[in-house]
C-alpha cells in the first residue's frame, strides 16, 4: 500500500513474490482474475487469463495498523479511528507485576518474539519453574505460551481470560489476549492445536450482527468466532488448519442454510508467513487452488464465493510480523458479471456490499459496490 513504509513494509508483495519463486498450477485462482491484480512481471500460471470468470479487484485498509482484528472487523464493516495499542519492547512494569499477582507467580519473556522461537528460547526454563512465557508481536496482543504438562490447559484458559477482562482493558485494551499451549522436551518442543484467542468484542454492529438480526444464519469456522468474540455467530465449525478449515467448508457447502459462510485459511499464516517458508507457501496455494475447483463446481445458482485476505504476510520479507498491503479481491458465482472492481478504499466496502446483498442493510463503514456485481434483477440472495 502507499503508506507501508510507515509500518516499515515497503516492497512487500506476498503474493507477487510467492509466485515469482517458482511456477505454480493454480488455474482457478487465474481464471477468477487473481493475475490481474498481482504487481509482478512473473505470476507464472497465475498470469492473465483472457476470458475472465470472476469479478476481481483489491482492497486497501483504512484502518491504522496490519494486525488480524483490525482487518477482520473492516471486513465486517467497522474501521478502526486508531490503532489497538502495541508493545514492540515489551509490556510495562505495571501490565506484568498485575498479570503476576493475579496468577501468583513470576513469567518470563515480555519481549516481542517468535513464538516457535521463544519456546525453544525459554522453554527449558518453563519446565523447570513453572512460569509461564508471556510474549509479543508486531500485532496487538499478549500471548502466553506454556507446557501443559506444566500449566493444565484449562489453567491457561482462566489466565487467558483474566488479563482479557481485568488487564488489557482502557488504554491497554490490547486486540487479543492469545493462548499458546505446547508440548514436547528441550530442543523438541511443539505447539498445539488448542490455540485460543480471546479478543476485544466489536465496538458496533458488524456485517455478521446484521445478518443474523435480519432471519439468516452465520457460520464461521475455526477462529473467525474468536475474533469477533462470538457476536453475530449463529454456528461454529471447529478448524485448526487449512485441511480441516476445507473440510469444514466442504460440510457447509452440502448443508441447506442462507447467510453468511466465513473461513479462515490459517496456515498461510501461521506457518508459512510468519516462519519465512516460501516452498510451504506455495505448495499450500496448490493444495486451495484443487479445493476451489471443487468448490465452486457445487456452487448453488444464488451463492456467492469471494475470496480476500485480512493483511499481507509475505514470507521473502525482512522479519517475520504481517505486511500492510492491498489484499485480492475475487469474487464468483452463477449471477455475477466478470470484470474489474478496480481499487477499494476499504475492506469495508465489501462489508457493505455483502450486507445490501444479503439483507438490504448498511454497514456503518463502507460503499457498497453490489450494483457492478451482479446481472440486473438479480440483487438479492
Amino acid at each position: 500500500m502507499p503508506d507501508a513504509e510507515k509500518y516499515g513494509d515497503a516492497g512487500s508483495n506476498t503474493l507477487g513474490h510467492v509466485l515469482q519463486s517458482r511456477d505454480l498450477k493454480i488455474d482457478n485462482l487465474a481464471s477468477l482474475g487473481l493475475g490481474r491484480i498481482i504487481s509482478t512481471n512473473n505470476a507464472g500460471n497465475a498470469g492473465v487469463i483472457e476470458n475472465t470468470l470472476g469479478a476481481y479487484g483489491k482492497m486497501a485498509e483504512l484502518s491504522p495498523g496490519k494486525d488480524t482484528i483490525s482487518g477482520h472487523w473492516e471486513l465486517a464493516g467497522l474501521v478502526l479511528e486508531k490503532p489497538f495499542p502495541l508493545y514492540p519492547h515489551g509490556f510495562p512494569d505495571e501490565i506484568i507485576s498485575s498479570f503476576e499477582k493475579k496468577i501468583g507467580r513470576k513469567t518470563l519473556g515480555n519481549i516481542a518474539a517468535s513464538g516457535t522461537e521463544i519456546i525453544d528460547k525459554l522453554g527449558k526454563e518453563h519446565l523447570r519453574t513453572g512460569f509461564p512465557i508471556v510474549y509479543t508481536s508486531a500485532d496487538s496482543v499478549f500471548q502466553i505460551a506454556a507446557h501443559t504438562e506444566v500449566i493444565p490447559l484449562e489453567t491457561l484458559y482462566e489466565w487467558c481470560l483474566l488479563a482479557r477482562r481485568e488487564i488489557f482493558v482502557g488504554d491497554h485494551a490490547i486486540g487479543r489476549v492469545i493462548a499458546r499451549p505446547f508440548k514436547g522436551e528441550p530442543g523438541k518442543f511443539y505447539r498445539l492445536k488448542e490455540r485460543k484467542d480471546f479478543s476485544l468484542a466489536p465496538f458496533a454492529p458488524t456485517l455478521l450482527d446484521l445478518v443474523r438480526d435480519n432471519g439468516l444464519q452465520v457460520w464461521v469456522i475455526g477462529k473467525v468466532m474468536d475474533i469477533f468474540s462470538g457476536r453475530g455467530v449463529t454456528r461454529h465449525l471447529p478448524g485448526f488448519d487449512n485441511k480441516s478449515i476445507m473440510e469444514a467448508v466442504s460440510f457447509a457447502l452440502d448443508e441447506n442454510f442462507e447467510g453468511l459462510l466465513w473461513a479462515n485459511l490459517i496456515d498461510f499464516d501461521m506457518l508459512y508467513g510468519h516462519r519465512n517458508d516460501v516452498d510451504g507457501y506455495a505448495a499450500a496455494l496448490e493444495i486451495f487452488d484443487c479445493f476451489l475447483g471443487s468448490a465452486i463446481k457445487r456452487l448453488k445458482e444464488k451463492d456467492l464465493l469471494v475470496i480476500t485476505a485480512d493483511h499481507g504476510c509475505d514470507p521473502t520479507f525482512k522479519g517475520t510480523d504481517h505486511t500492510r498491503e492491498y489484499v485480492p479481491l475475487l469474487i464468483y458465482g452463477p449471477r455475477v458479471i466478470p470484470g474489474n472492481l478496480g481499487i477499494r478504499k476499504s475492506f469495508a466496502d465489501l462489508g457493505a456490499t455483502l450486507a445490501e446483498l444479503l439483507c438490504g442493510k448498511h454497514t456503518i463503514n463502507g460503499q457498497s459496490f453490489a450494483g457492478k456485481l451482479l446481472r440486473r434483477g438479480e440483487d438479492r440472495g
